[in-house]
């Protein structure tokens, strides 16, 4: 379990290629986000996504989170009809996972077998240069064992992993992140939006955007 420290403030091009490197060989790191530290390998890799489930001790039958760039890379990773795109525009990028139809793209591991997934696009520098120069999304569930507290300092990440048999290859060490609830789940899959998780964003806010 490599550490790797980063620095947000200034360049971590050298970081993000090495990240990229266990990414590409099927491989899982722990990076950072605009909400907590979070769980990543390829989403369209099914073995590397079992491997995110063996690591976090996560069953199978909980459906798994991704993150991808642009509304372009989501249009190609599940259905989007154009009328939702005008309410994602405002909603992305920022801490709101939004659950979509998918796309036969997505491994059916992701999605427990459903006809689901949940995407999110972060705002955040290093997701974005992340996704850009490895081109595929990937998996973005908090970085902790299945039922513990999410969190955005590292230290209780390296606690978490440390004594596990199934550990990540590479952790990303931003240090202890500015203080961020997990993100915000609105389902689109259906008739009627519907809020299944509240975060960072104010569900009065959410309503009036979803005209619900």
């Amino acid at each position: 379990m490599k550490v790797l420290a980063v620095d947000l403030k200034k360049d971590f091009s050298e970081v993000i290629a090495e990240a990229i490197a266990v990414l590409q060989k099927g491989g899982v790191i722990v990076y950072p986000t605009d909400t907590v530290y979070s769980l990543g390998a390829n989403a369209c890799d099914w073995q590397a996504v079992n491997h995110v489930f063996k690591i976090k001790n996560r069953p199978h039958s909980k459906p798994m989170p991704i993150i991808a760039r642009n509304i372009k890379w989501v249009r190609e990773l599940a259905f989007v009809p154009p009328k939702l795109e005008i309410i994602l525009e405002k909603i992305w990028p920022g801490a709101t996972t939004v659950v979509l139809p998918k796309k036969n793209i997505i491994p059916k591991i992701i999605t427990a077998n459903g006809s689901t997934v949940g995407i999110r696009i972060p705002n955040f520098s290093l997701t974005d240069r992340l996704l850009a120069k490895f081109g595929y999304p990937i998996t973005s569930t908090s970085a902790n064992i299945s039922g513990d507290q999410a969190t955005g300092d590292v230290n209780k990440v390296l606690e978490s992993f440390k004594e596990q048999v199934w550990k990540p290859d590479l952790i990303l060490d931003a240090g202890v992140l500015p203080l961020a609830q997990s993100s915000t789940v609105l389902d689109f899959s259906t008739i009627k939006p519907r809020i299944l998780r509240v975060g960072p964003s104010k569900p009065d806010q959410l309503l009036k955007l979803l005209d619900i």
